[in-house]
């Protein structure tokens, strides 16, 4: 099983900036490679909608909203993806929830699965 923990989020005015992580990790004693990692946000009365995501080997691939204004970049040595959100804005309010696709390998198969973070809340005030 792999394990997502992020940080980073928080509050700030419109036009600040905030820099978001999200760490993958395994159990112990299982092996798993990464296919992608994303971000997806969740505002009040909203449905999840992706943020940015990028797949190993592959450009990133970003929501028309924050394009320009948002980048996401991964550490694949370190299992690690970041999102540098800069020029917020208050439609930018949501929680930020971090997403895995992973490939888990077992003695006999693999499997191919998504994980979830917890979320991290980011509030942009006017």
């Amino acid at each position: 099983q792999v394990q997502l923990v992020e940080s980073g989020g928080g509050a700030v005015q419109a036009g600040g900036s905030l820099r978001l992580s999200c760490k993958a990790s395994k159990d112990s004693g299982s092996r798993f490679s990464i296919e992608s990692m994303g971000w997806y946000r969740q505002a009040p009365g909203n449905e999840r909608e992706l943020v940015a995501k990028l797949a190993t080997g592959s450009r990133p691939d970003y929501a028309d909203s924050v394009k320009g204004r948002f980048a996401i970049t991964r550490d694949n040595a370190e299992n690690t993806v970041h999102l540098q959100m800069n020029n917020l804005e208050p439609e930018d309010t949501a929680v930020y929830i971090c997403n895995a696709r992973a490939i888990n390998y077992y003695s006999d198969h693999e499997l191919e699965a998504d994980y979830w973070g917890q979320g991290t809340r980011v509030t942009v005030s006017a």
